[in-house]
């Protein structure tokens, strides 16, 4: 199937009705995996819709193909990309790729300033994660926002989590910290500033060594030409 086939687009109010069909198919992947997710109400995904606050894949024919949403912590100094999902008929489309980066780009705009982060035992999850700037990180780098970890009371996985005082569990802890790309920005750009500095003196060397060469050569022609003339003195 051609990814072609289907839109990506900010979710609205006019997405609402897929609500419930998308939450029934995050509790049924969530089962197949044998991992668990912060369980959400179809009332909860509509409203994340209505504000604007989700991404969604559709289908030419109408049918939602994907959906993502965002969540913000700690008074909106995190974002949290959360309840990834594709419709087990569209997968395979590269969808999940595309709604991850229209999603990112999404939170970027509304929360510049804000950190964001991701829980995930996906392997394909991280592999996009990576090419959008996550890094790996420690648990204690995340949100200490209770009512973020109270969303984990759901996953089949939460014994382990409270066991190592949330300090790690099975998922991998991703964030994207947009002061820390700033400062590897500048840095990047000060590497090249300097290199162009260092070759723009070396090119000045070579200007100024090929200017004294040119002058030599005048001196050492004229000189030539001018033999003649001291010999018929």
């Amino acid at each position: 199937m051609d990814k072609n086939e289907f839109s990506v687009v900010v979710a609205s109010e006019a997405h609402a009705g897929y609500a419930e069909q998308i939450c029934d198919e995050m509790a049924e992947s969530a089962k197949a995996r044998g991992t668990g997710i912060a369980r959400r109400s179809p009332e909860y995904v509509a409203n994340k819709m209505i504000e604007g606050k989700a991404v969604i894949a559709l289908h030419k024919d109408g049918t939602w193909a994907g959906f993502c949403y965002i969540e913000t912590w700690s008074h909106g100094q995190f974002v949290a990309n959360s309840g990834l999902i594709v419709n087990p008929q569209f997968r395979k489309c590269g969808l999940a790729k595309a709604i991850k980066h229209c999603i990112f780009e999404l939170s970027r705009e509304k929360y510049p300033d804000a950190k964001i982060f991701g829980l995930t035992t996906g392997l394909a999850v991280m592999k996009i994660n990576s090419e959008l700037g996550y890094e790996p990180v420690t648990y204690s780098e995340l949100t200490q926002d209770e009512n973020f970890w109270r969303g984990c009371q759901s996953c089949v996985n939460y014994d382990i989590l409270t066991a190592k005082n949330r300090k790690n569990c099975l998922c991998t802890a991703m964030l994207y910290d947009p002061v820390e790309k700033e400062k590897e920005k500048e840095e990047r750009q000060r590497l090249l500033q300097q290199e162009m500095n260092k070759s723009s003196r070396k090119t000045s060397l070579f200007e100024r060594i090929e200017e004294k060469l040119r002058g030599s050569a005048k001196v050492f022609f004229t000189f030539v030409l001018l033999i003649p003339k001291f010999l018929h003195l």
